[in-house]
């Protein structure tokens, strides 16, 4: 029996691989040093929290405990002493998933922001996580339950209105990177910073892009 298809079975987990920096680090890294080290700019990261990916975290004298991702990616679990992540749990959804992201500079390199669609055709739904822009993956659970809600689950998903693929971008972006909360003595709120309204931008183009990849 073969070596199980893993980039057909896992597209977006694969193209998080392959975007993983230079080669030298693509050879040496490895998916559960990624998640423990819990970097922000970790590309496997979103894919894995938009795939509601589990851990089985294995303890001294065999014992054995599973816990979500993004509980450990966000501090609501940690790694007890002599535990160590024993092997990452995936759905298998047989459904689109896309990974994109953007970096600062030409080539592979570490994210500015990056982008994890994965459709789940059976649950009639849309997991999205946007990473590098926060300590931790984030997902926005609106901007996921409205798009899905004017997919063609039972038709042809790829024929979604441009306009709506452009309005969950932004909406996507507006979730993650929010504007400041008002003045509390109520002057004229604060603007957006030029690096936070780029960044807004380059989330939406991410976002909006990656939707389109999987329902394409």
């Amino acid at each position: 029996m073969g070596r199980p298809d893993f980039a057909a079975l896992i597209p977006a987990l694969a193209a998080a691989a392959r975007a993983a920096g230079p080669p030298q680090i693509r050879n040496a890294g490895t998916l559960g040093g990624n998640i423990v080290s819990n970097a922000p700019t970790g590309d496997a990261l979103p894919v894995l929290a938009a795939l509601e990916a589990t851990l089985v975290i294995a303890g001294p004298e065999g014992a054995r405990r599973e816990i979500p991702v993004s509980h450990l990616l966000a501090g609501v679990e940690m790694l007890r002493p002599g535990e160590l992540v024993g092997f990452v749990r995936v759905p298998l959804l047989h459904a689109p998933q896309a990974f994109l992201k953007a970096t600062g500079r030409t080539g592979p390199g570490r994210a500015t922001a990056s982008v994890a669609i994965v459709l789940d055709p059976a649950r009639r739904g849309v997991r999205c996580a946007v990473g590098a822009v926060a300590p931790m993956p984030l997902r926005p659970l609106e901007a996921e339950r409205w798009v899905a809600s004017l997919i063609d689950w039972d038709g042809d998903r790829g024929h979604l209105d441009p306009q709506v693929s452009t309005a969950f971008g932004e909406y996507v972006a507006a979730a993650c990177i929010p504007d400041p909360p008002p003045p509390e003595d109520g002057s004229d709120p604060v603007p957006l910073p030029p690096a936070a309204i780029h960044l807004r931008r380059t989330v939406a183009a991410l976002a909006r892009r990656a939707l389109g990849r999987a329902l394409a």
